[in-house]
C-alpha cells in the first residue's frame, strides 16, 4: 500500500501506521479493490460505449454532380447508410439493408445482418469516368471484395479491392495520379494503362512521397502522393521531397531470432540539413516538368501550410488551371510568404509576407483546419488570415500585397473560411469567442460581407459547431454538440435556415450502463485573471460525502489542449466520448481535463504563453485549477493527485511530477517527447525556437524543457512506458529519462513494449495504467492480471 506523503489524515495517525510495521503492511496488501469496478470501467472504454450511441455527428460524403451526400449513421444497435438530397429536403436510406445483406449472404455463402453490415465505407461503381454509377457500390468486408448492384440486389465476390488511398483522381475523372519507385505516374480509369510522367526521381528525392517510416513499411500501408490536379486536369502540382542528406534515426525490432534494424531520415532541431521540398508542375500530355523558381521549402509537418488528410493545401490553382498560388513557410515557423507562380516558366512572384516573433498560423485549428487564405476577383484580391492585432482575423490585400481592409475584427478568433461567394462578396466562416457568456473555445457559424459589414450568426445553438460545406456552397452540414450535450446534425442553407434535421443523438443506452456526461467548470489561470475551462469526470456511484483522489489527464499541445475540441466526442485527440477518462473515474477517482495558457483557439497572447519554454506545459494552470476545485468541493482531495498523458502528454506528465514533486504524487507517462532536441525539427523549432548553443557555457536554449535534467527531484511514483518501434517519438527520449533516474538513484517503473509504434492505446497499457493509480493513489490492490477484452474487429 502506498501512503500519500501529503494525505489529509492527521500526522499522528500516519506516524502510528508507520510504526505498525510489517503486520499492518500485510493486512493493507490484502485489501483489494472491488473487481466490479474494473468490469464497469471496461464497459466505459470508447470501443464499448461508442456503438451504443444512436445518431451521432454526421460526416457527409459529398457526391459528384450536385449537393447530395451520404453518411453512415449509428443506430445504437447497428448502423445504416443514409442518402440526403438538400434540394429536395429529403433523407432516406441509401439502400434496403436487409436485401443487401441477403444478396451478400448468397454471394459469399456467409450470413450477414442488415443492421450490422461489415463495412463502414464504399465507393460507387466506375460509371463512364466523368460520373460514377450510383447503382453499384464496391467495398471490402470479411477479407473479401464485394461489388453489389443496389437496384437489383445482386452481389459478386472476389479478391479484396485495391486500396484507393494511393490514387488521386483528376477532376475530369479520366486519370488517376500515383507515385511509384520515386516517380509520378498516371493511369487511365477506364483501362488501367499507366504512363510515367517523371523519370529522375530517386530514393530520398521522390516525387509525391516521403521516405516511409518503419511502421508504414511493416504495415504495408501505401502512401497517398502529395499533389494537386489543376481544375482542367491538364497539369499536376506535385511536391518533390529532398531527404538525401538528412541524418537517419535507427530503430529495431527485437522480437525475432535475428533482430531487424531500420533507419529513416528524421531531422532534429539544430541539424544543418532537414527535409525540404520543391514544387513541380507536370504537364500530363507532354510530360513537361517545370520546377517553381523558389528556394526549397522546409518540410513543416506541424503547420497549417502543410498537409491535412493527404490533401495538399500548400498550393491553390485558379482560373481553371491558368494560375497557381502557393505559400512557403520558413524553418522555425516565424514567416509565411504567399507567391504567384507562372505555370509556363515556373517564375515566382512574392505577394505578401506574414511574420511573427513566435510563430505564424493560418488557422488556429492546427489539427483539422485548412489554411485560411484564398485568391479571388481574378487575382486582384487576396483573403489572408493574420494574428497581427493579437487575435486571429481575416484581411483583404490587393495583388501586390497592399492591405485593402479588414474583413473581421474584435476580441474573438476567426475559425475556418468555409466558402467565398464572389458574386455576393460574402463569406461563410466559423469563429470562436464572439458570443458573450459562452465557452470561448466553441466554434459557431457566421456570414459577413468582404467589406466587414453584414455580420450574421447562422447557427445560434450554445455548442461547438463542426461544419462541412457543399461543393457549390449552397448548403452546410452543421453538427453541433458540447461535452455535456449529445450531437444534433442538420442541413442549413446559406442564410442559416435549417433545411433538414438529420440526426439527434440518442444516448439512453449509455445512460443505462451508468454513463453520465462530464461536468463543465471554469477556473482562473495562474495569472488569477484569465478564465479557463475544464471537465470533471466522476464515478457512477459518486458520493459527495466522500473524498476522492484526483487524476489529471494532460495533453499540453501547444497545438491543442487536454480537452481537445469542445464537442461531445472530444475531437481529434480527445477520443470519442473521452472513454478513457470515464473509465478511470469509475475506479474511484475524480478525473479532470483542462485547458491552459498555451493552447490555441483564443488570443495570440494565450497561445504564445510558453513559446520558448515548452517545459511549462501549462502545468501551473492545472495546479491552480485543482487547488480552486479543492477549495470549492469537499469531495476533491488536493492532497492526492495523479497525472497521466500520452506523447506530448507523456512529456507533460513526467515534467509535472519532476518539476512539482510536492504537488503530484503519481504519474503515468507513455511515449513522451521528454527532450524535444530529439523530436521533429518542424515541431520543436516552431514552439521552442531554433536551437542556439552557447559553446562557452556548454548549454542551449532547449535546456528548460529537458525532463532528464530534473530526475533528482522525483519523490512520488513514476511509471514510464514506450514502444521500442516508435518512429514518431523515438524511445531514446524515454530511455534518457530512465538513465537519469538510475543515475539519481531513484526508484521508478519502466515498461518497454516490444514491436509497438507510437499508438499504445491497447488493453494491456490501459490496464497497467489503471493498476498503477489504484495501487499508488487509492492505496488498494488491483485485481490480478485483469484482462480487458475489446470487441472483435
Amino acid at each position: 500500500m502506498s501512503l500519500n506523503r501529503r494525505s489529509s489524515q492527521p500526522r499522528l495517525a500516519a506516524a502510528l501506521l508507520a510504526l505498525a510495521g510489517s503486520a499492518f503492511a500485510a493486512t493493507a496488501h490484502a485489501q483489494e479493490i472491488d473487481a466490479g469496478r474494473y468490469h464497469r470501467a471496461e464497459g466505459l472504454l470508447a470501443w464499448n460505449v461508442n456503438p451504443l450511441i444512436g445518431g451521432g455527428a454526421v460526416a457527409p460524403q459529398w457526391m459528384a454532380g450536385g449537393n447530395r451526400f451520404w453518411y453512415r449513421n449509428q443506430t445504437g444497435d447497428g448502423a445504416e447508410f443514409v442518402l440526403v438530397d438538400p434540394d429536395r429536403a429529403s433523407r432516406a436510406l441509401l439502400f434496403d439493408h436487409d436485401r443487401l445483406a441477403a444478396a451478400m449472404s448468397v454471394a459469399a455463402d456467409t450470413a450477414f445482418e442488415g443492421r450490422k453490415l461489415p463495412f463502414r465505407t464504399f465507393v460507387f461503381g466506375e460509371g463512364d469516368g466523368s460520373a460514377p454509377d450510383e447503382r453499384v457500390i464496391r467495398f471490402n468486408a470479411n477479407r473479401r471484395g464485394f461489388t453489389c448492384d443496389i437496384g437489383a440486389y445482386r452481389c459478386e465476390v472476389g479478391d479484396t479491392l485495391v486500396n484507393r488511398a494511393p490514387f488521386v483522381r483528376s477532376p475530369d475523372g479520366r486519370l488517376e495520379a500515383f507515385a511509384h519507385e520515386h516517380n509520378l505516374w498516371v493511369r487511365s480509369t477506364e483501362n488501367g494503362d499507366s504512363t510515367q510522367l517523371t523519370d529522375d526521381g530517386e530514393e530520398y528525392w521522390s516525387y509525391g512521397t516521403t521516405a516511409p517510416r518503419p511502421s508504414q513499411i511493416i504495415a504495408g500501408v501505401p502512401a497517398r502522393p502529395v499533389l494537386q490536379w489543376s481544375p482542367d486536369s491538364r497539369r499536376i502540382a506535385v511536391q518533390r521531397m529532398d531527404e538525401r542528406d538528412v541524418e537517419h534515426m535507427p530503430i529495431y525490432s527485437a522480437t525475432s531470432q535475428r533482430p531487424k534494424l531500420y533507419t529513416y531520415p528524421y531531422g532534429l532541431p539544430g541539424d544543418s540539413v532537414i527535409a525540404t521540398f520543391d514544387i513541380h508542375l507536370i504537364d500530363v500530355e507532354s510530360r513537361g516538368n517545370v520546377k517553381i523558381q523558389a528556394d526549397p521549402q522546409p518540410y513543416l509537418t506541424f503547420t497549417a501550410t502543410g498537409m491535412r488528410d493527404s490533401t495538399w493545401v500548400t498550393v491553390k490553382w485558379k482560373e481553371g488551371g491558368e494560375r497557381l498560388y502557393f505559400v512557403r513557410g520558413s524553418r522555425g515557423g516565424k514567416t509565411v510568404t504567399l507567391y504567384e507562380a507562372d505555370v509556363e516558366t515556373g517564375a515566382a512572384r512574392q505577394i505578401l509576407e506574414e511574420k511573427r516573433a513566435t510563430h505564424v498560423e493560418l488557422n488556429l485549428d492546427l489539427i483539422g483546419g485548412y489554411p485560411n487564405w484564398d485568391v479571388i476577383a481574378g487575382g486582384e484580391e487576396i483573403l489572408w488570415f493574420s494574428e497581427r492585432d493579437g487575435w486571429g482575423h481575416l484581411y483583404r490585400f490587393d495583388r501586390d500585397g497592399e492591405m485593402l481592409g479588414r474583413v473581421t475584427e474584435g476580441p474573438w478568433s476567426f475559425g475556418d473560411l468555409l466558402h467565398v461567394d464572389e458574386d455576393a462578396r460574402r463569406i461563410r466562416f466559423t469563429a470562436r469567442g464572439m458570443e458573450p457568456g459562452r465557452i470561448p473555445t466553441m466554434a459557431e457559424l457566421y456570414a459577413i460581407n468582404l467589406d466587414g459589414s453584414g455580420l450574421a450568426r447562422l447557427g445560434g445553438e450554445d455548442a461547438d459547431h463542426t461544419v462541412s460545406v457543399a461543393p457549390d456552397g449552397r448548403y452546410f452540414v452543421d453538427s453541433w454538440s458540447r461535452p455535456d450535450q449529445p450531437p444534433v446534425s442538420v442541413v442549413r442553407d446559406r442564410a442559416g435556415r435549417v433545411v433538414l434535421e438529420l440526426e439527434r443523438a440518442d444516448v439512453s443506452r449509455l445512460e443505462a450502463i451508468g454513463w453520465s456526461p462530464p461536468e463543465i467548470f471554469s477556473y482562473k489561470a495562474r495569472d488569477g485573471v484569465t478564465e479557463l475551462y475544464g471537465l470533471i469526470h466522476k464515478p457512477s456511484d459518486f458520493d459527495p460525502e466522500k473524498r476522492y483522489p484526483v487524476i489529471d489527464y494532460i495533453y499540453p499541445g501547444p497545438f491543442i489542449g487536454s480537452v481537445g475540441r469542445w464537442n461531445f466526442g472530444g475531437g481529434t485527440l480527445g477520443g470519442a466520448l473521452r472513454g478513457d477518462q470515464d473509465a478511470l473515474a469509475e475506479l474511484g477517482f475524480v478525473v479532470l481535463q483542462m485547458d491552459h495558457l498555451g493552447t490555441p483557439f483564443r488570443s495570440k497572447a494565450i497561445q504564445d504563453n510558453y513559446w520558448g519554454n515548452m517545459g511549462d506545459n501549462g502545468i501551473p494552470d492545472h495546479i491552480a485549477a485543482i487547488k480552486q476545485l479543492g477549495a470549492r468541493h469537499s469531495w476533491i482531495d488536493p492532497g492526492r493527485v495523479g497525472i497521466y498523458g500520452h506523447s506530448g502528454g507523456g512529456f507533460a506528465s513526467t515534467d509535472a511530477i519532476l518539476r512539482y514533486p510536492d504537488f503530484f504524487d503519481v504519474a503515468v507517462s507513455t511515449a513522451g517527447n521528454h527532450d524535444n532536441r530529439s523530436y521533429h525539427a518542424a515541431y520543436a523549432e516552431k514552439y521552442q525556437g531554433l536551437l542556439v548553443r552557447d559553446t562557452v557555457a556548454g548549454a542551449d536554449n532547449y535546456a528548460n524543457q529537458v525532463n532528464a535534467s530534473m530526475a533528482a527531484n522525483l519523490k512520488g511514483k513514476l511509471f514510464l512506458m514506450t514502444g521500442d518501434m516508435d518512429d514518431n517519438v523515438h524511445p531514446a527520449m524515454t530511455y534518457q529519462v530512465a538513465n537519469a533516474l538510475i543515475a539519481a538513484n531513484k526508484s521508478f517503473d519502466f515498461l518497454v513494449l516490444p514491436d509497438r509504434a507510437h499508438g499504445l492505446n491497447e488493453p494491456y497499457v490501459i490496464r497497467r495504467r489503471w493498476d498503477y493509480f489504484v495501487e499508488h493513489l487509492l492505496g488498494l490492490e488491483p485485481p490480478a492480471d485483469f484482462r480487458i477484452q475489446p470487441p472483435p474487429g
